[in-house]
């Protein structure tokens, strides 16, 4: 398994082929995004995101959009807003390469902690992440403003 990035430190795209392949798997975890993805994702990488994709061959199997922010509590943190493999690719290592991916990209960047949300009805992801080592360290709480 490889992990590709889609793009560079900044944010910028350096493949937009394999942007445009991550949309499937991307929407798996995320429906509601607009009918132009590679615009609205373009919006989220101009806020600080980078994205990455497992690859299967030359295959999208994986998408990861992270990025570093510094925090009062945790220090700086990788901080992983989605993490989705494709639902016929998945226990395949996908996942695990990506995080893998995060970690190494965290540590060469002086991360203090790699961190990341997950949705209380995801059991299935949460058995992957304690096999991977992370622990729920605390509560989210969020309030719709729209």
């Amino acid at each position: 398994m490889n992990v590709a990035a889609v793009t560079d430190a900044r944010g910028a795209v350096v493949d937009a082929a394999l942007l445009a392949a991550a949309e499937p798997v991307h929407r798996q975890l995320r429906p509601h995004l607009p009918a132009d993805y590679a615009g609205r994702m373009r919006e989220v990488f101009a806020s600080g995101a980078e994205m990455a994709v497992a690859l299967d061959g030359e295959r999208v199997v994986g998408v990861t959009v992270f990025r570093v922010i510094e925090k009062t509590f945790t220090g700086r943190e990788l901080y992983c807003d989605d993490l989705v493999t494709d639902e016929a690719s998945r226990s395949r290592g996908a996942g695990r390469a990506m995080v893998a991916y995060m970690e190494r990209l965290g540590r060469e960047r002086g991360c203090d902690a790699l961190a990341l949300d997950s949705g209380t009805q995801r059991a299935q992801a949460h058995k992957f992440y304690f096999r991977e080592g992370l622990v729920v360290s605390s509560f989210h709480f969020s309030k719709k403003l729209k």
